[in-house]
Protein backbone atom coordinates (compact mmCIF):
# COMPACT_ATOMS: atom_id res chain seq x y z
CA UNK A 1 0.00 0.00 0.00
CA UNK A 2 1.46 3.12 -1.19
CA UNK A 3 1.95 5.69 1.75
CA UNK A 4 -0.08 8.64 1.58
CA UNK A 5 2.87 10.84 2.90
CA UNK A 6 6.22 9.80 1.40
CA UNK A 7 5.03 7.28 -1.30
CA UNK A 8 6.99 4.44 -0.43
CA UNK A 9 5.02 1.38 -1.38
CA UNK A 10 5.95 -0.97 1.69
CA UNK A 11 3.51 -0.99 5.12
CA UNK A 12 2.90 -2.63 7.84
CA UNK A 13 -0.48 -4.03 9.07
CA UNK A 14 -1.05 -2.33 13.05
CA UNK A 15 -4.50 -2.81 13.36
CA UNK A 16 -7.34 -4.81 11.86
CA UNK A 17 -11.26 -4.45 12.50
CA UNK A 18 -14.70 -4.68 11.08
CA UNK A 19 -16.12 -1.42 9.24
CA UNK A 20 -19.36 -0.89 8.16
CA UNK A 21 -21.34 -3.52 9.88
CA UNK A 22 -19.01 -6.06 8.59
CA UNK A 23 -19.47 -4.86 5.02
CA UNK A 24 -15.23 -3.82 4.90
CA UNK A 25 -12.31 -4.15 7.03
CA UNK A 26 -10.48 -0.90 8.18
CA UNK A 27 -7.06 -1.17 8.21
CA UNK A 28 -4.56 1.12 10.28
CA UNK A 29 -0.99 0.77 8.32
CA UNK A 30 2.23 2.14 9.15
CA UNK A 31 5.19 3.47 6.78
CA UNK A 32 7.89 1.82 6.91
CA UNK A 33 9.69 4.65 5.27
CA UNK A 34 8.66 7.44 7.14
CA UNK A 35 7.02 5.34 10.09
CA UNK A 36 3.97 7.25 9.80
CA UNK A 37 0.41 5.77 10.49
CA UNK A 38 -2.72 6.04 7.78
CA UNK A 39 -5.60 4.32 7.58
CA UNK A 40 -7.18 1.61 4.99
CA UNK A 41 -10.25 0.52 3.90
CA UNK A 42 -10.71 -2.85 2.30
CA UNK A 43 -13.94 -3.61 0.85
CA UNK A 44 -15.50 -6.92 -1.49
CA UNK A 45 -15.18 -5.51 -4.97
CA UNK A 46 -18.99 -5.85 -6.64
CA UNK A 47 -20.23 -5.69 -10.36
CA UNK A 48 -20.94 -2.26 -11.49
CA UNK A 49 -24.15 -1.50 -11.79
CA UNK A 50 -25.83 0.50 -14.14
CA UNK A 51 -28.51 3.08 -14.09
CA UNK A 52 -30.47 3.59 -17.07
CA UNK A 53 -31.56 6.91 -17.50
CA UNK A 54 -35.05 8.92 -18.63
CA UNK A 55 -33.26 9.54 -21.82
CA UNK A 56 -32.32 5.69 -22.10
CA UNK A 57 -28.44 6.47 -21.84
CA UNK A 58 -26.66 4.46 -19.48
CA UNK A 59 -24.27 5.28 -16.82
CA UNK A 60 -22.50 3.53 -13.57
CA UNK A 61 -24.45 4.01 -10.53
CA UNK A 62 -23.15 6.44 -8.14
CA UNK A 63 -24.16 6.34 -4.41
CA UNK A 64 -23.24 10.14 -3.97
CA UNK A 65 -25.68 10.99 -6.13
CA UNK A 66 -28.65 9.26 -4.15
CA UNK A 67 -26.88 11.07 -1.18
CA UNK A 68 -27.24 14.65 -2.59
CA UNK A 69 -30.68 14.74 -3.14
CA UNK A 70 -31.37 12.61 0.26
CA UNK A 71 -29.35 15.69 1.46
CA UNK A 72 -31.42 18.12 -0.55
CA UNK A 73 -34.21 16.74 0.58
CA UNK A 74 -33.85 16.58 4.23
CA UNK A 75 -32.12 20.22 4.58
CA UNK A 76 -33.09 22.40 7.11
CA UNK A 77 -35.10 18.89 8.69
CA UNK A 78 -34.10 17.40 12.25
CA UNK A 79 -32.99 14.05 10.09
CA UNK A 80 -29.70 12.91 11.45
CA UNK A 81 -27.25 12.48 8.91
CA UNK A 82 -26.16 9.01 9.74
CA UNK A 83 -29.74 8.26 8.93
CA UNK A 84 -29.79 10.02 5.45
CA UNK A 85 -26.44 7.67 5.13
CA UNK A 86 -27.93 4.68 5.83
CA UNK A 87 -30.68 5.20 4.12
CA UNK A 88 -28.56 5.50 0.70
CA UNK A 89 -26.63 2.63 1.60
CA UNK A 90 -30.01 0.44 2.30
CA UNK A 91 -30.72 1.58 -1.34
CA UNK A 92 -27.38 0.59 -2.49
CA UNK A 93 -27.83 -2.99 -1.10
CA UNK A 94 -31.00 -3.41 -2.13
CA UNK A 95 -29.63 -2.75 -5.83
CA UNK A 96 -26.44 -5.00 -5.55
CA UNK A 97 -28.90 -7.62 -4.28
CA UNK A 98 -31.30 -7.86 -6.91
CA UNK A 99 -30.22 -9.94 -9.68
CA UNK A 100 -30.21 -7.62 -12.97
CA UNK A 101 -27.36 -5.16 -13.59
CA UNK A 102 -29.33 -2.36 -14.81
CA UNK A 103 -31.72 -0.50 -13.14
CA UNK A 104 -34.13 2.83 -14.63
CA UNK A 105 -33.92 5.95 -12.31
CA UNK A 106 -37.73 5.41 -11.66
CA UNK A 107 -36.89 2.37 -9.66
CA UNK A 108 -34.20 4.92 -7.68
CA UNK A 109 -36.66 7.47 -7.05
CA UNK A 110 -39.08 5.59 -5.47
CA UNK A 111 -37.12 3.38 -3.27
CA UNK A 112 -36.04 7.17 -1.94
CA UNK A 113 -39.19 8.26 -1.84
CA UNK A 114 -40.23 4.79 0.30
CA UNK A 115 -37.25 5.27 2.38
CA UNK A 116 -38.11 9.22 3.00
CA UNK A 117 -41.34 8.32 3.86
CA UNK A 118 -40.52 6.59 6.82
CA UNK A 119 -37.79 8.65 7.71
CA UNK A 120 -39.57 12.34 7.59
CA UNK A 121 -42.50 13.29 5.53
CA UNK A 122 -41.77 17.06 5.00
CA UNK A 123 -38.32 15.89 3.12
CA UNK A 124 -40.56 13.37 1.03
CA UNK A 125 -42.70 15.67 -0.01
CA UNK A 126 -39.68 17.66 -0.90
CA UNK A 127 -38.24 14.89 -2.92
CA UNK A 128 -41.24 13.78 -4.48
CA UNK A 129 -42.37 17.26 -5.48
CA UNK A 130 -38.93 17.43 -7.87
CA UNK A 131 -39.03 13.31 -8.60
CA UNK A 132 -42.76 13.39 -9.94
CA UNK A 133 -41.89 16.54 -11.04
CA UNK A 134 -45.59 18.20 -10.05
CA UNK A 135 -46.97 20.50 -12.47
CA UNK A 136 -49.47 22.06 -10.06
CA UNK A 137 -50.28 22.71 -7.22
CA UNK A 138 -53.74 20.25 -7.50
CA UNK A 139 -51.12 17.37 -7.99
CA UNK A 140 -48.93 18.44 -5.13
CA UNK A 141 -52.32 18.54 -3.25
CA UNK A 142 -52.96 15.58 -4.22
CA UNK A 143 -49.41 13.70 -2.74
CA UNK A 144 -50.28 15.13 0.47
CA UNK A 145 -53.70 14.21 0.46
CA UNK A 146 -52.76 10.54 0.12
CA UNK A 147 -49.61 10.80 2.40
CA UNK A 148 -52.70 12.21 5.26
CA UNK A 149 -54.43 9.02 3.97
CA UNK A 150 -52.31 6.92 4.79
CA UNK A 151 -51.49 7.90 8.20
Amino acid sequence: MKCPYCGYLESKVVDSRPADEGASIRRRRECLSCHKRFTTYETVESLPLMVIKKDGSRQSFDRNKVMSGVIRACEKRPVPYQSMEALAAEIEQVLQNQMDREVSTARIGELVMERLKALDEVAYVRFASVYREFKDIGTFLAELNNLLKDK
